[in-house]
Protein backbone atom coordinates (compact mmCIF):
# COMPACT_ATOMS: atom_id res chain seq x y z
CA UNK A 1 0.00 0.00 0.00
CA UNK A 2 1.56 3.44 -0.81
CA UNK A 3 0.29 6.95 0.56
CA UNK A 4 0.99 10.03 -0.88
CA UNK A 5 1.04 12.77 1.58
CA UNK A 6 1.74 16.39 2.36
CA UNK A 7 4.28 17.23 4.72
CA UNK A 8 3.09 20.46 6.41
CA UNK A 9 3.67 23.05 9.19
CA UNK A 10 1.98 25.56 10.78
CA UNK A 11 4.40 27.65 12.99
CA UNK A 12 6.48 24.78 13.72
CA UNK A 13 4.11 22.19 14.40
CA UNK A 14 4.36 19.60 11.62
CA UNK A 15 2.19 17.16 10.33
CA UNK A 16 1.41 14.59 7.25
CA UNK A 17 -1.46 14.97 5.49
CA UNK A 18 -3.09 12.06 3.34
CA UNK A 19 -6.46 10.59 2.03
CA UNK A 20 -7.23 7.56 3.77
CA UNK A 21 -6.49 4.07 2.12
CA UNK A 22 -9.23 1.81 1.26
CA UNK A 23 -10.96 0.32 4.48
CA UNK A 24 -9.39 -2.99 3.58
CA UNK A 25 -5.89 -1.30 4.01
CA UNK A 26 -6.70 1.00 6.54
CA UNK A 27 -5.51 -1.91 9.80
CA UNK A 28 -2.38 -1.78 8.44
CA UNK A 29 -2.01 1.87 9.87
CA UNK A 30 -1.91 1.06 13.46
CA UNK A 31 0.18 1.89 16.28
CA UNK A 32 3.49 0.51 15.67
CA UNK A 33 3.27 1.97 12.09
CA UNK A 34 2.31 5.15 12.99
CA UNK A 35 4.86 5.34 15.43
CA UNK A 36 8.04 4.53 12.51
CA UNK A 37 6.85 6.97 10.14
CA UNK A 38 7.29 9.76 13.10
CA UNK A 39 10.63 8.93 14.02
CA UNK A 40 12.57 12.06 12.67
CA UNK A 41 15.63 9.57 11.43
CA UNK A 42 14.13 6.37 10.44
CA UNK A 43 10.50 7.79 8.96
CA UNK A 44 9.02 10.76 7.90
CA UNK A 45 8.91 12.42 11.19
CA UNK A 46 5.86 14.70 12.48
CA UNK A 47 3.78 15.85 15.45
CA UNK A 48 0.96 14.17 14.50
CA UNK A 49 -0.56 12.45 10.95
CA UNK A 50 -3.77 13.85 9.58
CA UNK A 51 -5.76 11.64 7.83
CA UNK A 52 -8.65 12.92 5.64
CA UNK A 53 -12.34 10.96 4.83
CA UNK A 54 -15.60 11.50 3.19
CA UNK A 55 -17.51 13.85 5.26
CA UNK A 56 -19.97 12.47 7.23
CA UNK A 57 -22.22 15.97 6.85
CA UNK A 58 -23.75 17.58 3.81
CA UNK A 59 -22.04 21.08 5.03
CA UNK A 60 -18.68 19.57 5.40
CA UNK A 61 -15.99 19.59 3.28
CA UNK A 62 -14.10 16.52 4.86
CA UNK A 63 -13.60 14.58 8.24
CA UNK A 64 -10.57 14.29 9.60
CA UNK A 65 -8.86 12.02 12.37
CA UNK A 66 -5.82 12.83 14.55
CA UNK A 67 -2.90 10.87 15.10
CA UNK A 68 0.11 11.50 17.47
CA UNK A 69 3.62 11.20 16.95
CA UNK A 70 3.26 7.73 19.47
CA UNK A 71 0.45 6.16 17.22
CA UNK A 72 -2.56 7.37 19.33
CA UNK A 73 -5.58 8.85 17.94
CA UNK A 74 -6.71 12.44 19.87
CA UNK A 75 -9.39 14.41 19.08
CA UNK A 76 -8.62 17.97 18.17
CA UNK A 77 -5.45 19.90 16.84
CA UNK A 78 -5.80 23.59 16.04
CA UNK A 79 -2.41 24.02 13.88
CA UNK A 80 -3.35 20.44 12.12
CA UNK A 81 -7.19 22.00 11.02
CA UNK A 82 -5.47 25.19 9.54
CA UNK A 83 -3.11 23.15 7.49
CA UNK A 84 -5.91 20.78 6.04
CA UNK A 85 -8.18 23.74 5.58
CA UNK A 86 -5.09 25.75 3.79
CA UNK A 87 -4.41 22.30 1.99
CA UNK A 88 -8.00 22.16 0.77
CA UNK A 89 -8.23 25.30 -0.33
CA UNK A 90 -5.23 24.55 -2.66
CA UNK A 91 -6.98 21.77 -3.98
CA UNK A 92 -9.74 23.29 -4.74
CA UNK A 93 -10.09 27.23 -4.57
CA UNK A 94 -13.02 27.80 -6.71
CA UNK A 95 -15.29 26.03 -3.30
CA UNK A 96 -14.23 29.22 -1.22
CA UNK A 97 -12.16 30.51 1.42
CA UNK A 98 -14.64 29.28 4.33
CA UNK A 99 -14.32 25.87 4.64
CA UNK A 100 -16.31 23.48 7.35
CA UNK A 101 -14.79 20.49 8.33
CA UNK A 102 -15.63 17.58 10.73
CA UNK A 103 -13.38 15.56 13.15
CA UNK A 104 -13.66 13.83 16.34
CA UNK A 105 -13.62 16.98 18.42
CA UNK A 106 -16.68 18.00 16.37
CA UNK A 107 -17.05 20.91 13.34
CA UNK A 108 -14.32 23.31 12.35
CA UNK A 109 -15.31 26.47 10.37
CA UNK A 110 -11.81 27.58 8.70
CA UNK A 111 -11.22 31.32 7.17
CA UNK A 112 -8.02 30.62 4.18
CA UNK A 113 -6.88 33.96 3.91
CA UNK A 114 -3.85 35.10 1.55
CA UNK A 115 0.20 33.86 1.93
CA UNK A 116 -0.62 30.78 4.11
CA UNK A 117 -2.66 32.85 6.93
CA UNK A 118 -5.69 30.72 8.04
CA UNK A 119 -8.38 30.90 10.94
CA UNK A 120 -9.94 28.19 12.75
CA UNK A 121 -13.44 28.78 14.67
CA UNK A 122 -12.47 26.37 17.63
CA UNK A 123 -15.78 26.80 19.18
CA UNK A 124 -16.32 27.53 22.86
CA UNK A 125 -13.70 26.69 25.82
CA UNK A 126 -15.39 24.34 28.29
CA UNK A 127 -14.26 24.73 31.62
CA UNK A 128 -16.30 21.81 33.11
CA UNK A 129 -14.12 19.35 34.29
CA UNK A 130 -15.95 16.43 33.42
CA UNK A 131 -15.66 17.28 29.86
CA UNK A 132 -11.64 18.30 30.01
CA UNK A 133 -11.88 15.14 31.58
CA UNK A 134 -10.00 16.17 34.98
CA UNK A 135 -11.16 14.25 38.55
CA UNK A 136 -12.79 17.15 40.73
CA UNK A 137 -15.11 17.86 42.63
CA UNK A 138 -16.74 20.72 41.33
CA UNK A 139 -15.64 23.63 38.61
CA UNK A 140 -13.22 26.15 39.67
CA UNK A 141 -10.29 28.41 38.59
CA UNK A 142 -7.65 26.67 39.57
CA UNK A 143 -7.22 23.28 40.87
CA UNK A 144 -3.89 21.87 42.69
CA UNK A 145 -2.09 18.91 41.73
CA UNK A 146 0.38 17.20 44.24
CA UNK A 147 3.54 16.06 41.61
CA UNK A 148 5.52 14.13 43.87
CA UNK A 149 6.24 16.63 46.89
CA UNK A 150 5.07 19.67 45.32
CA UNK A 151 1.81 21.10 44.63
CA UNK A 152 1.21 22.78 41.08
CA UNK A 153 -1.49 24.78 40.98
CA UNK A 154 -2.99 24.55 37.03
CA UNK A 155 -6.11 26.24 35.07
CA UNK A 156 -8.03 23.13 33.23
CA UNK A 157 -9.78 23.73 29.91
CA UNK A 158 -11.08 21.11 26.86
CA UNK A 159 -10.80 22.52 23.31
CA UNK A 160 -11.98 19.45 22.18
CA UNK A 161 -9.15 18.00 23.64
CA UNK A 162 -7.34 18.24 27.46
CA UNK A 163 -5.39 21.08 28.95
CA UNK A 164 -3.29 22.20 31.59
CA UNK A 165 -2.34 25.67 31.72
CA UNK A 166 0.42 26.39 34.63
CA UNK A 167 1.48 30.02 34.82
CA UNK A 168 5.43 30.74 34.69
CA UNK A 169 7.17 34.05 35.32
CA UNK A 170 9.44 32.91 32.28
CA UNK A 171 9.11 29.82 30.03
CA UNK A 172 12.73 30.14 29.16
CA UNK A 173 13.69 28.19 32.63
CA UNK A 174 10.18 26.64 33.27
CA UNK A 175 10.28 23.09 33.84
CA UNK A 176 8.99 21.66 30.87
CA UNK A 177 10.98 18.46 30.50
CA UNK A 178 9.68 17.40 34.17
CA UNK A 179 6.38 18.84 35.04
CA UNK A 180 5.35 18.31 31.42
CA UNK A 181 5.14 14.52 31.19
CA UNK A 182 4.51 14.43 35.40
CA UNK A 183 1.15 16.41 34.71
CA UNK A 184 0.26 14.99 31.62
CA UNK A 185 0.49 11.26 33.12
CA UNK A 186 -0.98 12.59 36.31
CA UNK A 187 -3.73 9.98 37.87
CA UNK A 188 -6.34 13.20 37.57
CA UNK A 189 -6.60 13.47 34.00
CA UNK A 190 -7.94 10.16 33.18
CA UNK A 191 -7.48 10.53 29.05
CA UNK A 192 -4.16 12.60 30.29
CA UNK A 193 -3.71 16.03 28.75
CA UNK A 194 -1.60 18.49 26.96
CA UNK A 195 0.05 21.10 29.31
CA UNK A 196 1.32 24.92 28.74
CA UNK A 197 3.61 27.00 30.48
CA UNK A 198 2.63 30.65 29.95
CA UNK A 199 4.07 33.31 30.85
CA UNK A 200 2.20 36.83 31.27
CA UNK A 201 3.69 39.47 29.30
CA UNK A 202 0.46 41.96 29.44
CA UNK A 203 -2.74 41.87 28.51
CA UNK A 204 -2.55 41.63 24.75
CA UNK A 205 0.85 39.49 24.48
CA UNK A 206 1.86 35.93 26.51
CA UNK A 207 4.33 33.28 25.85
CA UNK A 208 4.08 29.71 25.67
CA UNK A 209 5.51 26.28 25.76
CA UNK A 210 3.17 22.67 25.65
CA UNK A 211 4.02 19.50 26.41
CA UNK A 212 1.78 18.16 23.87
CA UNK A 213 0.11 14.42 25.18
CA UNK A 214 1.50 11.82 23.07
CA UNK A 215 4.36 13.87 21.57
CA UNK A 216 6.35 15.67 24.14
CA UNK A 217 7.08 19.24 23.67
CA UNK A 218 6.72 21.05 20.19
CA UNK A 219 7.32 23.84 18.56
CA UNK A 220 3.54 25.33 18.79
CA UNK A 221 0.13 23.26 19.67
CA UNK A 222 -3.15 25.32 18.34
CA UNK A 223 -5.21 23.91 20.80
CA UNK A 224 -2.32 24.66 23.77
CA UNK A 225 -2.40 28.43 22.58
CA UNK A 226 -5.87 28.50 22.61
CA UNK A 227 -6.27 26.80 25.97
CA UNK A 228 -3.86 28.86 27.54
CA UNK A 229 -5.48 32.40 26.19
CA UNK A 230 -8.84 30.86 27.96
CA UNK A 231 -7.74 30.21 30.85
CA UNK A 232 -5.77 33.55 31.36
CA UNK A 233 -8.97 35.25 30.16
CA UNK A 234 -10.91 33.65 32.52
CA UNK A 235 -8.98 34.80 35.61
CA UNK A 236 -8.87 38.66 33.96
CA UNK A 237 -5.14 38.22 33.00
CA UNK A 238 -5.84 38.92 29.26
CA UNK A 239 -7.59 41.33 26.69
CA UNK A 240 -9.98 39.76 23.65
CA UNK A 241 -7.35 39.70 21.71
CA UNK A 242 -3.88 38.23 22.45
CA UNK A 243 -0.35 37.30 20.90
CA UNK A 244 0.99 34.20 21.15
CA UNK A 245 4.52 34.23 20.92
CA UNK A 246 5.64 30.06 20.58
CA UNK A 247 9.10 28.35 19.87
CA UNK A 248 7.66 28.55 16.11
CA UNK A 249 6.25 31.81 15.70
CA UNK A 250 3.40 34.28 16.41
CA UNK A 251 -0.28 33.26 16.65
CA UNK A 252 -3.26 35.30 17.43
CA UNK A 253 -6.02 34.41 19.26
CA UNK A 254 -9.40 36.36 19.69
CA UNK A 255 -12.31 35.28 22.13
CA UNK A 256 -14.84 37.40 23.75
CA UNK A 257 -15.15 35.52 26.68
CA UNK A 258 -17.59 32.88 28.54
CA UNK A 259 -19.71 31.25 26.00
CA UNK A 260 -18.20 32.51 22.81
CA UNK A 261 -16.11 30.97 20.34
CA UNK A 262 -12.99 31.42 20.07
CA UNK A 263 -10.46 31.74 17.09
CA UNK A 264 -7.13 31.02 16.40
CA UNK A 265 -5.21 32.81 13.19
CA UNK A 266 -1.52 31.84 12.35
CA UNK A 267 0.62 30.90 8.92
CA UNK A 268 0.72 27.49 7.24
CA UNK A 269 2.91 26.18 4.52
CA UNK A 270 3.76 22.83 2.78
CA UNK A 271 6.62 21.66 3.36
CA UNK A 272 7.16 18.89 0.68
CA UNK A 273 5.11 16.09 -0.67
CA UNK A 274 6.09 12.33 -1.32
CA UNK A 275 4.95 8.94 -1.03
CA UNK A 276 5.58 5.66 1.20
CA UNK A 277 4.85 2.75 0.79
CA UNK A 278 3.38 0.27 3.94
Amino acid sequence: MRIEFSKMQGLGNDFIVFDAPAAADRERLDSTTLRALADRRTGIGFDQALMLEAPRFEEERVFYRIFNADGGEVEQCGNGARCIAALLHARAPELGRSIRMGSVGGTVHALVGDAGMVSVDMGVPDFDPRSVPLLAHEEALSYVLEVGAAEIEIGAVSMGNPHAVLCVEDIATAPVATLGPAIEHHPRFPRRANVGFMQVVDRGHIRLRVFERGVGETLACGTGTCAAVAVGRRRNLLDAEVAVDLSGGRATVSWPGPGEHLWLTGPTAVVFTGAVDI
